[in-house]
């Protein structure tokens, strides 16, 4: 089973929000997901990324590949390097 840590969109029409969960590859966007691991509001200013350091610590080191945005929003919240 690939997993994969990516976003989930949530909010309204034009007024985005998501949060930062741990998936299988193959389910869709918004669909089944194994864990939630934070949320990112890109409409605030500045846009708000909290996301636990510790669970996403826990599945880097399990194998789980982050997307290209994910991977993004954890160096900007210094959780990877």
């Amino acid at each position: 089973m690939a997993v994969k840590i990516r976003l989930r969109r949530m909010g309204a029409k034009k007024a985005p929000f998501y949060r930062v969960i741990v998936a299988d590859s193959r389910s869709p966007r918004d669909g089944r997901f194994i864990e939630e691991i934070g949320y990112y509001d890109p409409m605030k200013e500045p846009a708000v990324i909290k996301i636990d350091a510790d669970k996403a610590n826990k599945w880097l080191a399990n194998g789980a590949q982050p997307t290209e945005t994910v991977k993004a929003l954890l160096k900007k919240s210094d959780i990877v390097k």
